[in-house]
């Protein structure tokens, strides 16, 4: 695909306005996915999937439990504790898309991963080429005020940051402090110390509350370029297929913040994917800026992905830095949750290639209703779809080698 096709492919996906998870833009944007993927010549099927796509609702919940655990360890610090305790665990789990408590109290609604397989199922390497194509809601957390303080923020922290790493961290933090008011300590200290990420957890209740209100975004950058991408590779790998991979294609629904599409995918097809011969490449926000490959993420903790992967994209990116017209392409220690999360968590190797400006934590106009087709650049998109090339010829010709010096076992994590 030329990068016009690629722009008029966003504009394609961004006509299905409103296409948030659960919904008919949604199922319609997939459909129409799946058809684009047939016309290149691959089998393409729809998947459905059952989600619980509420997530700011969810996490509302979860800060409003929290102020009544830190409320009524007041009085009855044994009672306020165990609320504490149980919402902190419940928001653990769920922002790495482990396990979900609170969610399963909220409705399900469906969605669809669309899936197309690849034919050479007796390569040494499954790889799994993904975007996610829901559209992200918009609120003022995503404002450029809010953008400019979290720039800030994450640039003076020296761990990768995020908002819900300091909303989670501020819970957490409240638990030992009722624990010293169990253990019969009654100190102003203690109060003052409490104060703060009481706070913080009162003003991300609101701001959740106003995201889940708020309406979608266009989601252009994030992630029709993406999207658009994927397509790309899938097209030119089909004229150029590699010799010892057998590239899958997922784009997935239900993807906004915390992957519940890709998660679905990953925990349905473990049966069939070999952890120690799949890997999975995401490609998300390349429409403005450099080119990023991620080594590690998290919006809790950060899960390291060192692989055979991230070690080729190293590569790509000191041959690149020699080019005048290279990528410019620089590992990512993220904060937030991608596309390649679910994988990770399962132990997977993987990476996310996205595009950033400068030091910007996050792609540019994400979640915000100015994230519209005009605002892209073509450049960065095609920066990141040669990147993703070279990373699929890259790992095929390393496999290559491997096969001539007689080591069937593909490199693993």
């Amino acid at each position: 695909m030329k990068i016009s096709e690629r722009i008029e492919a966003v504009k394609g996906l961004c006509s299905f306005e409103g296409r948030v998870a659960g919904s008919d833009a949604e199922r319609r944007a997939a459909n129409d996915l799946a058809r684009q993927l047939r016309d290149f010549g691959r089998r393409a099927e729809v998947e459905p999937i059952y989600v619980h796509p509420q997530w700011p609702t969810v996490h509302a919940f979860h800060c409003v439990l929290a102020l009544a655990g830190s409320l009524v360890a007041l009085n009855w610090p044994p009672v306020g504790f165990g609320i504490l305790l149980v919402t902190a665990a419940s928001m653990y789990l769920d922002l790495n898309g482990r396990f979900y408590l609170l969610r399963r109290l909220f409705f399900r609604r469906a969605s669809q991963n669309v899936v197309s397989r690849g034919r050479s199922r007796d390569a040494d390497v499954r790889l799994i080429l993904s975007a996610r194509f829901d559209a992200g809601r918009t609120g003022a957390a995503y404002g450029r005020a809010w953008g400019r303080a979290n720039a800030r923020i994450a640039k003076l922290v020296p761990a990768p940051f995020s908002p819900a790493r300091l909303v989670f961290w501020s819970i957490a933090f409240l638990i030992p402090l009722v624990g010293l008011r169990m253990a019969g300590v009654e100190d102003t200290v203690v109060s003052a110390l409490q104060l703060p990420p009481t706070l913080v957890v009162v003003l991300a209740t609101f701001l959740l509350v106003d995201i889940q209100l708020s309406p979608p975004s266009p989601a252009a950058n994030s992630n029709a370029s993406g999207v658009a991408t994927v397509l790309s590779l899938a097209a030119e790998l089909e004229d150029e297929p590699p010799e010892n991979l057998d590239v899958w294609i997922v784009f997935a629904g239900a993807g906004d913040q915390v992957e519940t599409g890709m998660r679905s995918f990953v925990r349905d097809q473990r049966d069939e994917l070999d952890r120690e011969a799949t890997w999975f490449v995401d490609v998300e926000g390349v429409g403005k800026g450099d080119v990023r490959y991620l080594v590690s993420q998290g919006p809790v903790v950060s899960f390291g992905m060192a692989s055979r992967l991230t070690e080729l994209c190293a590569a790509i990116a000191d041959a690149d830095a020699e080019r005048e017209e290279g990528s410019q392409a620089r590992p990512l220690a993220s904060g937030y949750a991608h596309g390649s999360l679910p994988a990770v968590v399962r132990r997977y190797p993987a990476t996310t290639i996205t595009c950033l400006a400068g030091d910007d934590p996050v792609p540019q106009r994400a979640n915000t209703t100015d994230d519209v087709a005009d605002e892209l650049d073509p450049h960065a998109m095609e920066r990141a779809h040669r990147f993703a090339l070279e990373l699929v010829r890259a790992l095929d010709r390393d496999l290559a080698r491997r096969a001539e010096r007689g080591d069937r076992e593909p490199a693993g994590p």
